[in-house]
C-alpha cells in the first residue's frame, strides 16, 4: 500500500510540473496583455504591472483590421469544419461498412498521404491555385482543405465500432445505405463528429503558413498573419500584441469547453488513445 501511494504521489507531482509547464506561456501572455510596454521588460519580472492596462485589448484595432482578420478565419474555419465533416463521415462510412473493388488497397493509398510533409505540397498548390486564379483568395484556404485523409481515418474507426445488427436491422426495414448513413450512423457519431471539429477548427484556425504564401492582400489575411503583421521592424507594442493573441484563443477555447465530452469519448472510441 505503501509503495502505491509513494508511485502514486510521485506521478501526480510529474503530472502537476509538466501542467504548470503548459499552463505557464499562457500566464505569462495574459499577464503581458495587462501591463504598460515600459514594464514588460522590467526585471525583476511580474505578474502584473503597477496598473492593469485594459485598454490594450481596445487599441487592438487602431492601426490593423484586427476584427477584418478575425472574421476571416472565422468565415473560413467554418466553411472547412462543415465540408470536413460531411466528406469524412461520408468517406469514412464507406470504407468502413460498404463493399466495393480494392476498397483495402484505396483506403491505405488514401491513408499513406498522411506521411507525405506539408511543406512538400505547398509549392504544386500554389502553381495549381494559380493556373486557377485563386491566389490572393480564400479558395486557395477552402478548396484544399475539403477533405481530409485523417478526418476519413478517425471517422472509419469509430465507424466500425457500430454494431452490425443497427445496420442489417436497417436494411430489413428497406433503408438504402444512404437512409442507413443519415439516420443510424451520423445520429451515433457526435463523439467523433466533435472530435473531428475541433481537430480541423484548431488546424484551419492556427494555420500561418498556407495564408502567408497565398494571401497578399491585408484586407484579406486571417488572424495568425494579421498578428503577425502588427510586429513593427524596429519596436513592437507587445501588451496589444499579446492582448490580440488573447482574443485569438477564445474561439478555439470555447469549442473546446463546450465539446470536451464528445472530445474524450471520440478519442477513445476512435482508437486514437495511447
Amino acid at each position: 500500500m505503501k509503495e502505491n501511494k509513494l508511485e502514486k504521489t510521485i506521478i501526480y507531482i510529474v503530472l502537476i510540473i509538466g501542467g504548470l509547464t503548459m499552463v505557464l506561456p499562457f500566464i505569462w501572455m495574459l499577464s503581458t496583455s495587462l501591463k504598460s510596454l515600459n514594464e514588460v521588460f522590467s526585471f525583476p519580472p511580474t505578474i502584473f504591472g503597477d496598473k492593469i492596462v485594459w485598454q490594450n485589448y481596445l487599441k487592438v484595432s487602431d492601426r490593423f483590421p484586427f476584427i477584418k482578420f478575425f472574421f476571416n478565419s472565422l468565415k473560413i474555419s467554418i466553411i472547412v469544419v462543415v465540408a470536413q465533416v460531411l466528406t469524412s463521415s461520408m468517406a469514412g462510412f464507406a470504407f468502413a461498412r460498404m463493399k466495393f473493388p480494392g476498397k483495402d488497397i484505396i483506403f491505405a493509398l488514401y491513408l499513406a498521404t498522411l506521411i507525405v510533409p506539408f511543406h512538400v505540397l505547398l509549392v504544386p498548390t500554389f502553381i495549381l491555385m494559380r493556373e486557377l486564379g485563386w491566389v490572393d483568395t480564400h479558395l486557395s484556404l477552402i478548396v484544399p482543405s475539403l477533405v481530409s485523409a485523417f478526418g476519413t481515418f478517425l471517422m472509419r474507426q469509430f465507424f466500425l465500432t457500430i454494431p452490425e445488427s443497427l445496420e442489417e436491422a436497417a436494411r430489413i426495414d428497406g433503408c438504402t445505405p444512404f437512409g442507413i448513413f443519415f439516420r443510424i450512423f451520423l445520429p451515433l457519431s457526435k463523439p467523433a463528429l466533435a472530435t473531428l471539429s475541433i481537430f480541423t477548427y484548431m488546424g484551419i484556425w492556427n494555420d500561418f503558413i498556407r495564408p502567408l504564401v497565398f494571401i497578399n492582400t491585408t484586407s484579406k489575411m486571417t488572424l495568425p498573419l494579421g498578428l503577425a503583421s502588427m510586429q513593427g521592424l524596429y519596436s513592437t507594442n507587445w501588451p496589444v500584441l499579446m492582448a490580440g493573441t488573447v482574443i485569438s484563443l477564445l474561439p478555439i477555447l470555447i469549442a473546446f469547453l463546450f465539446a470536451q465530452e464528445y472530445f474524450v469519448k471520440g478519442v477513445t472510441l476512435s482508437g486514437l488513445k495511447g
